[in-house]
């Protein structure tokens, strides 16, 4: 076909990556019908370690291989989850983030094989979760729970769940979707109960800077809304240094009169401190670091360390 093109998309290939991937597919078929992709899976240092991300370095290890490829010229355009690309540190010099994709569901979600919701729990039931941050609200809520640690990817997680290693999972609710699994969710939580991950349902696809033709490409794929919201989400995990490692939670949302409000919590690992702050503004760069100011003053620094 004259004119067309093939854009090679980087990703992992976990069965949520590739499911990520052909979402992006459908809407450039729906918006660029001559352009076809071609997917380019790796597996990464992240998807084969076994062990605590931060002993690997933290949440680079997902995309830092797919991030090299792209560097490299060996894909044009790589597609991530906002809640893997790290937060203190800046991206890629040569990369540029070209589009946030419309945001999915951001909360968490417990997954239970009989259905039993969080409150009728037994003391010590064992939650599979390795995400400090789920790990201090719990720690906050339903401090009686047992949080277990579990590596591998969603599937893996519910086979292990199925096989009996742990009474429940806490898992996202977009993830689930995104693997076609909804069906498995017990509980959704409220984002004031279980503040989500900054960056929590939102894709975004990383270019080379100096790739103009990709990048307007790409660029009309994305959402306003997300990039906004992600922006002040992320703002205010930089400026706190904020890792894989850290209980921090953060949520944005775009208001009906246009303002953004951003909802923050630093919470220590038992879940007796909490802090917690909420605030509303135009910009999202001044919106995440006022929020970022506001934690600090409550001694969020200390808490971190």
């Amino acid at each position: 076909m004259p004119g067309s093109r093939i854009l090679r998309v980087g990703t992992r290939n976990s069965p949520m990556a590739l499911a990520q991937v052909e979402r992006v597919r459908k809407m450039l078929a729906d918006r660029h019908p001559r352009v076809s992709v071609e997917v380019v899976s790796m597996t990464t240092s992240g998807d084969r370690w076994q062990g605590r991300l931060a002993d690997l370095g933290g949440k680079g290890a997902f995309t830092k291989e797919v991030d090299a490829a792209l560097l490299a010229g060996d894909v044009d355009v790589v597609v991530h989850c906002v809640k893997d690309v790290p937060g203190d540190r800046p991206t890629p010099a040569g990369t540029v983030m070209a589009a946030y994709l419309r945001r999915d569901d951001v909360r968490d979600c417990l997954v239970h094989p009989a259905g039993t919701r969080v409150e009728e729990l037994p003391p010590g039931a064992r939650i599979g979760t390795s995400a400090v941050r789920r790990v201090a609200q719990l720690a906050l809520h339903w401090p009686e729970l047992t949080p277990v640690p579990i590596r591998g990817n969603a599937n893996t997680r519910l086979a292990k769940l199925d096989a009996g290693e742990y009474d429940a999972l806490m898992l996202a609710v977009s993830g689930l979707g995104r693997i076609g699994q909804p069906h498995r969710i017990t509980q959704m939580f409220d984002v004031d109960v279980m503040v989500p991950a900054v960056g929590s349902g939102t894709l975004v696809l990383q270019c080379r800077e100096d790739d103009v033709e990709i990048r307007d490409l790409v660029a009309t794929l994305g959402d306003d809304a997300a990039r906004r919201e992600t922006l002040a989400e992320r703002t205010m995990l930089h400026i706190l240094q904020g890792s894989c490692d850290s209980p921090i939670g953060g949520y944005a949302r775009t208001e009906p009169d246009g303002r953004i409000s951003l909802r923050a919590r630093v919470a220590s690992l038992d879940g007796k401190t909490v802090l917690d702050v909420h605030e509303w503004a135009t910009d999202p760069t001044t919106l995440g670091t006022s929020v970022a100011a506001a934690l600090m003053r409550q001694g969020a620094l200390d808490l971190l360390r």
